[in-house]
């Protein structure tokens, strides 16, 4: 299969060529292809959501588990209604709130949905993506879009078209290629068909955010340890996600200790001919003695390391580094979820000093 690549900015949509571009695209999805498109988290891969064979298509693609679920992208919020059973008033008020947004919403599916598209499950995860481009090609697509992120399973989610192509090229129909994400992690999902609403990814929404419209919000015991045997109720619960070709390990402790314990593992690592890269931040950056020293952005604004974390995996990947060693990250806020990805990608394998 030849995949075409079509480079298609928000700025660019009311031209005539963007036009043309996503009708081709949608007719593509009506047709049962697949079309990697942008987001403001991640690039995703979407398929007809409504349709068994071009769902199967997205699992065969990534090399994705069956029973790992997928996100239904909507472009309006009448859409939801179709493919629910019902729709509390949590989800008003959340979709109020955050919609169209980093935020995806576990409802209670309908027939409607297929079972291929929730990975054998009777509920559906819902989204209302805010980039323009997505939204757009959802609708023009007939309005039910199922899309995990665009990379093969396993490795970091793209954040750059140039990554989806690295992993999909001739596996799909057609990238549209949106530039940088503006946000780097993917939506933060929360499960509402319990009786307490509980996030299942932490993401862009935080919890804190959350309970400003909820009150009392849970959060899964998984999301910060080990997956559980049980059936993933959202994307990336239960297998390892967003790992590097090089083994990653996250050191945690007090700064300096932290330095100092990774340059000698660096230098250990020299020792045996391997080449280290290492994750930093900008405080700490010129202090590394690593091969390849990233600099993730700022402690007082971790929004900047959630929108390089998957950039920089991708690079050392690039440049083929042996080992990778990283900072460790606070665990509230939008740190939960940096996190929350580190931890799978790592295998949470984390030294604490």
């Amino acid at each position: 299969m030849e995949t075409r690549f079509e480079v298609l900015t928000e700025e660019d949509l009311d031209s005539e060529r963007a036009r043309k571009i996503l009708r081709e695209a949608g007719d593509i999805i009506k047709a049962g292809g697949l079309v990697a498109f942008p987001t403001e988290t991640v690039y995703g891969l979407g398929a007809d959501a409504l349709q068994e064979e071009p769902c199967r298509k997205i699992y065969e693609a990534k090399g994705r588990p069956s029973d790992n679920p997928l996100i239904v992208h909507i472009g309006r919020w009448e859409d939801i209604y179709p493919i629910t059973r019902e729709v509390p008033e949590e989800a008003k008020r959340l979709a109020d709130a955050f919609w169209p947004g980093p935020l995806t919403m576990i409802l209670k599916k309908s027939d409607l949905v297929p079972m291929r598209t929730t990975g054998g499950l009777d509920t559906v995860a819902v989204r209302m993506p805010s980039h323009k481009v997505a939204r757009q090609f959802i609708l023009e697509s007939g309005g039910y879009i199922a899309a995990p992120s665009a990379n093969r399973s396993g490795r970091p989610s793209p954040t750059l078209a140039r990554y989806v192509k690295e992993d999909m090229d001739g596996r799909i129909e057609m990238i549209l290629d949106g530039g940088q994400v503006g946000i780097g992690l993917e939506s933060t999902i929360v499960d509402l068909t319990e009786d307490k609403p509980m996030i299942l990814r932490p993401g862009y929404i935080t919890r804190e955010m959350l309970e400003q419209v909820l009150q009392k919000v849970e959060v899964d015991r998984t999301i910060l340890d080990d997956a559980s045997g049980q059936a993933p109720k959202a994307p990336g619960m239960k297998y390892r996600h967003y790992a590097p070709r090089a083994d990653l390990t996250i050191i945690a402790g007090n700064e300096d200790a932290v330095v100092a314990h990774i340059n000698e593992k660096v230098r250990e690592a020299h020792k045996e001919g391997k080449k280290v890269g290492i994750i930093s931040t900008e405080r700490t950056m010129g202090r590394y003695e690593g091969d390849s020293v990233k600099n993730a952005g700022s402690r007082d604004n971790e929004e900047t390391i959630a929108r390089e974390l998957f950039r920089i995996l991708r690079e050392f990947d690039d440049e083929d580094v042996d080992v990778i060693y990283s900072e460790s990250f606070e665990e509230s806020g939008i740190g939960q979820a940096i996190m929350n990805r580190l931890l799978k990608a790592a295998g949470h394998h984390i030294e604490s000093i």
